[in-house]
């Protein structure tokens, strides 16, 4: 099997912690691993198994270039229905079989990755893979289609709004306007984020006018559409959710309290200050219950597969109100996913197994 991990998103260096966990707890006597990084820049390098050299050390986050064995190589995925034999080739250089690959672990976040471009590659190719298809991997990673989706199954979604490239390009005031209008609405402060993004990368809150113009700018460096959300007041929860023979089940729900050194849950309190949440979440029976069900209701809404972690908003009024899910969620033995399935009773080694059993159950195609 392959572990894919890197990429050209902003998340890049998050995708290698997450790998090296990943790698950490294969079964090696199970399972012939091979670690493929796609650099910053989209190369496809054949790294070194070292998953001690992935982690962050010193507050210092490791990146593809740092672990790859040669500085020009490439790998080389099949395209073809029913060649699964991966290939690495260096310039002046014949190139070399690496084997067949039987599943592959895309361990991306973000664009390039994590949003149906990989999946459709491996689609191709007719290779299994773990986690969303293509349709479900692209609507997981735009906030505004996920958000319709989960509208349209009848799931509680916030108050939001949407600026498209265009929008700004050509108007500025215009969509400036827009979101002081529906800030009028529901009151300031509003979220500015990037609409295809994710480990909070390019997030600002924004308190009031004054703001804005330099959160429009910074949501804009990581994706041209942008997505506004009014602050939900209420507690943050999240659940898991996870593919199992006879279907997707919920684990029990983790709740992220208020962080203090940070204004929210941003990507310095996630990944750097790692602020701890709280397995399982102090709810009542019914709350958990609630929680679960939507969890599994948003998985199958956008037709997901292997695995989704669900972020919500209990409000004050005590209604669920779901914010997002990621379907290639944070996966060291710290982060929220995994540590709630150990808490569910399915230790991190078991649930890294469950996720390659269930894509070696699955065909590629239509699903």
């Amino acid at each position: 099997m392959a572990v894919v991990f890197g990429g050209r998103s902003s998340e890049h260096t998050i995708s290698v912690v997450t790998a090296g966990a990943v790698l950490r707890a294969i079964d090696r006597d199970k399972y012939d691993v091979l670690p493929i990084g796609i650099t910053s820049d989209g190369r496809w390098a054949l790294t070194a198994d070292e998953p001690e050299r992935m982690a962050i050390a010193d507050r210092v986050l490791p990146s593809v270039e740092g672990l790859a064995e040669t500085a020009e190589g490439s790998v080389l995925l099949p395209v073809e229905q029913g060649n699964r034999e991966v290939v690495y080739a260096e310039p002046g250089a014949v190139p070399k079989a690496l084997g067949e690959v039987d599943v592959v672990f895309p361990m991306l976040h973000g664009p390039y990755g994590e949003d149906g471009t990989l999946q459709g590659l491996l689609e191709l190719s007719g290779v299994p893979y773990v986690g969303a298809g293509v349709l479900a991997s692209a609507v997981g990673m735009d906030k505004e289609y996920m958000k319709r989706v989960f509208a349209s199954f009848g799931l509680p979604v916030g108050p939001y709004e949407v600026i498209r490239p265009r929008e700004w390009e050509q108007d500025p005031a215009a969509a400036r306007k827009k979101i002081v209008d529906f800030a009028g609405d529901h009151g300031w402060p509003v979220f500015v984020k990037p609409a295809r993004a994710g480990s909070s990368i390019g997030i600002s809150k924004v308190e009031d006018l004054a703001g804005l113009d330099e959160a429009i700018e910074e949501a804009r460096r990581h994706d041209p559409k942008i997505l506004v959300e009014a602050l939900l007041r209420g507690r943050e929860i999240e659940c898991g959710v996870l593919e199992f023979e006879d279907g997707p089940r919920a684990s029990v729900p983790a709740e992220i309290p208020p962080v203090s050194t940070h204004d929210f849950y941003d990507f310095e309190a996630k990944y750097i200050d790692a602020a701890d949440g709280v397995v399982p979440a102090p709810l009542t029976e019914e709350q958990t219950a609630r929680v679960r069900e939507l969890a599994v209701r948003a998985f199958e809404a956008v037709s997901c597969e292997g695995l989704v972690r669900a972020d919500f908003f209990l409000l004050d009024s005590g209604e669920f109100v779901i914010n997002e899910i990621n379907t290639m969620p944070g996966f060291t033995p710290i982060s929220m996913y995994p540590r709630m399935w150990e808490a569910s009773g399915v230790s991190y080694p078991e649930l890294v197994d469950r996720l390659i059993q269930a894509a070696l159950r699955r065909s590629t195609g239509l699903r």
